[in-house]
């Protein structure tokens, strides 16, 4: 990922990290019903299914792609592997739809890898920018959470994960509108602060 300041990417596609963005705020908008504890009808759970497959899964598979071939190393690997997850949510919401558990142990087992990657991920993309750090840090609230609700097989952290989910959507608009309009309005319309830290210099 690039920061909002460079509206041409360095290489043969436009900056695409606002495309994965607003198609992780789509997906982020899709579970906020079910992430709240909404009723849900099949019919529900199915529509839901759909924009998460399309945005939150297509957009963030397009873009990341699009990184790789931009030789942007991390944008690429997290918008790639975070839209084969959303696929995952596509899977999940299908089955519940036709009565279909998916197996709690083995969700559990992915969701704690995912928290030891997107700790690294949070720690290294906040030498980019603060915004993207918070924005992964989120991510890593709400696998903590949801960690937590499988552990103690109750819903104790239903609310937090629900107030992540919707979080996690706005950042993510935040983000994509900074990078859009930005550069094209010379000014700071939706303010992108620099990175958490710096990098150690070397020693001479």
């Amino acid at each position: 990922m690039s920061t909002p300041s460079t509206p041409v990417a360095a290489g043969p596609f436009a900056e695409p990290t606002p495309l994965g963005l607003i198609g992780l705020a789509v997906g982020c908008a899709a579970l906020t019903p079910i992430a709240l504890g909404m009723p849900l009808t099949q019919a529900a759970l199915k529509t839901a299914a759909m924009f998460c497959l399309l945005f939150g899964g297509g957009c963030q598979l397009l873009a990341g792609l699009m990184c790789f071939a931009n030789r942007n190393l991390h944008g690429g690997t997290l918008l790639t592997a975070f839209s084969l997850n959303w696929v995952m949510n596509w899977w999940a919401l299908e089955q519940i739809a036709q009565g279909v558990i998916p197996d709690g142990s083995i969700v559990l087992a992915v969701d704690v890898l995912f928290l030891v990657v997107f700790v690294l991920m949070t720690w290294v993309f906040g030498y980019f920018s603060k915004l993207l750090f918070f924005l992964l840090l989120d991510i890593v609230l709400l696998f903590v959470f949801r960690i937590g609700n499988a552990v103690l097989h109750t819903q104790l952290f239903a609310i937090p994960v629900a107030v992540c989910t919707v979080l996690l959507g706005l950042l993510a608009l935040w983000i994509a509108f900074g990078m859009l309009a930005n550069p094209v309005a010379g000014r700071a319309v939706f303010p992108f602060p620099g990175p958490m830290y710096m990098p150690r210099t070397p020693k001479n």
